[in-house]
């Protein structure tokens, strides 16, 4: 019983760090074409939230990077231990 319970916490965990992990993989790809949009704009003359996006970085985008790679990071860590010992019964 307390195998199963465990079992079903972490998979319960990987799924929400899994929806996690895609919904910050979203940001991400919408925070580069939004930079490189602005910045092919910048180069035509164009204002296209290119100074917006700079503001944007530290608070947003940055922590979202540093989300995704910790997220893949453990990710991947909770898959080798589970195929290292799997669970019993």
């Amino acid at each position: 019983m307390i195998v199963l319970c465990h079992y079903h916490m972490k998979e319960k965990l990987i799924n929400w760090l899994n929806l996690l992990l895609v919904a910050d993989v979203f940001l991400i790809l919408f925070a580069f074409l939004w930079f490189a949009i602005a910045v092919i704009g910048r180069s035509m003359n164009l204002h296209l939230g290119l100074d917006i996006w700079q503001q944007l970085w530290e608070p947003l985008f940055n922590p979202a990077l540093g989300l995704f790679m910790g997220g893949a990071l453990l990710s991947g860590i909770i898959s080798w231990i589970s195929k290292r010992f799997p669970a019993k019964g």
